[in-house]
């Protein structure tokens, strides 16, 4: 009998961080120790004001327009144009319960095919299927920091050919790598050229150590369309509310997105939509300097102790993750590297294959946030100086699952 299922759809599988995260929790109902480095969530409060005004609206029920409050949409569209100096009007910017569900609806509109650097976000491959585009991976390097070169992104558009529409997905910080893009330019040049559009997923950019925020629309405004919102600067991953900014002059994909969205969550919740005009009007900016300054510390705690003959591993440059890869010949592929250490070690992180490396490479992603972010953030005085002790007294599940990981790799 025919699968009453979509081939397409079948083919999915549970988002693979979801997945570590819900594994995790059942371990430590079960009195397993378990150091929760697969999942990556903000360890921070939420900041005050921004909740207050959730809960001053909390009584407002009515729909809101399906693009999302028009508030809201300016005070984004004034947001970006100060961040990256290019202006994306009220009317092209789209509110949505969250930058993932975004980044669907353009998969769900695009017709063409998808173009991804390999590591990418491990959501970035099942929506093209949905979406049903191909996807064609452009490999990186560890030499140049994760992100393709200029001349990588063009042999394999030459490769692809220019008769197709392409959309290139960067991420920058990037998830799993932590690094940060710094050829955006280079990279905008060749996308100009081959006239290709870009989906700029700056979800992390706010979370960039260096506190500069950098954005591919600076050089290609034109064929940019960038995605963001609360989840990961904000701390509000759970209130599901980000946005998509569509280029001048796209009004096909406009009215499509608008459609898609009006054919499926109708409108993003009334209270939440109110309360993030609060976080993109209010100035929060000493809040995501100390962010920044405890993540950067504790990263490179966990890069300074695990970096060895056994271990390779870049320094944190952004967001919250690192990626370790184990020089071993114990195991046939990263999966099962990963359930080897989480079930010797207690430590949860998540195979390198998940963000489109072969699974031979025995590459890891690690998320940092396991610790207490409001009690670090309250104990922060000096963001200028945060100690290896603070590290060690507010992050203790991070100091110890690194330890043990570091000691496990030893004997590889």
């Amino acid at each position: 009998m025919t699968s009453r299922v979509k081939k397409n759809i079948l083919k999915l599988k549970e988002s693979s961080t979801l997945a570590i995260n819900e594994k995790s929790k059942d371990l430590i109902k079960s009195g397993k120790k378990i150091y929760r480095f697969g999942f990556g969530q903000s360890p921070f409060q939420i900041p005050g004001k921004i909740v207050d005004t959730l809960k001053t609206n909390a009584h407002k029920k009515q729909y809101l327009p399906i693009q999302g409050l028009t508030e809201l949409r300016e005070k984004i569209s004034n947001y970006l144009l100060k961040k990256t100096g290019v202006k994306y009007p009220k009317e092209n910017i789209l509110i949505t319960p969250g930058s993932k569900e975004a980044m669907l609806l353009m998969h769900v509109a695009f017709n063409g095919e998808i173009l991804t650097p390999a590591p990418s976000w491990v959501s970035y491959e099942p929506q093209a299927e949905i979406g049903r585009n191909k996807v064609h991976w452009l490999e990186t390097s560890r030499a140049n920091n994760w992100f393709p070169t200029s001349k990588e992104l063009e042999n394999k558009l030459k490769k692809i050919g220019r008769k197709k529409n392409i959309i290139l997905i960067l991420n920058s910080p990037n998830n799993p790598s932590g690094a940060v893009c710094k050829n955006l330019k280079e990279l905008a040049r060749i996308a100009k050229k081959y006239r290709i559009l870009i989906l700029s997923d700056e979800i992390y950019t706010d979370l960039s150590f260096d506190g500069t925020y950098k954005s591919i629309s600076e050089f290609y405004p034109e064929y940019t369309f960038i995605s963001g919102g609360l989840s990961k600067w904000c701390g509000a991953g759970g209130w599901r509310l980000g946005f998509l900014a569509v280029p001048k002059g796209s009004n096909e994909f406009m009215d499509s997105l608008k459609s898609l969205a009006s054919e499926s969550y109708s409108t993003v919740n009334t209270p939440t939509q109110y309360a993030a005009v609060e976080a993109y009007e209010g100035d929060y900016d000493d809040y995501k300097i100390k962010v920044r300054a405890i993540l950067n510390a504790v990263g490179n705690y966990v890069y300074n102790n695990l970096k060895s003959n056994k271990i390779l591993i870049n320094p944190p440059q952004g967001a919250f993750y690192l990626m370790p890869e184990f020089k071993n010949k114990k195991f046939k592929n990263s999966s099962q590297l990963c359930n080897a250490i989480l079930n010797e070690t207690g430590v949860a992180m998540l195979p390198g294959s998940d963000f489109g490396f072969n699974p031979k490479r025995m590459l890891t992603r690690l998320s940092y946030t396991d610790f207490d972010g409001v009690e670090f953030f309250k104990s922060v005085s000096n963001y200028k100086f945060i100690s290896e002790e603070m590290v060690k007294r507010y992050a203790p599940n991070v100091v110890e699952g690194t330890s043990k990981l570091s000691n496990w790799a030893k004997n590889l």
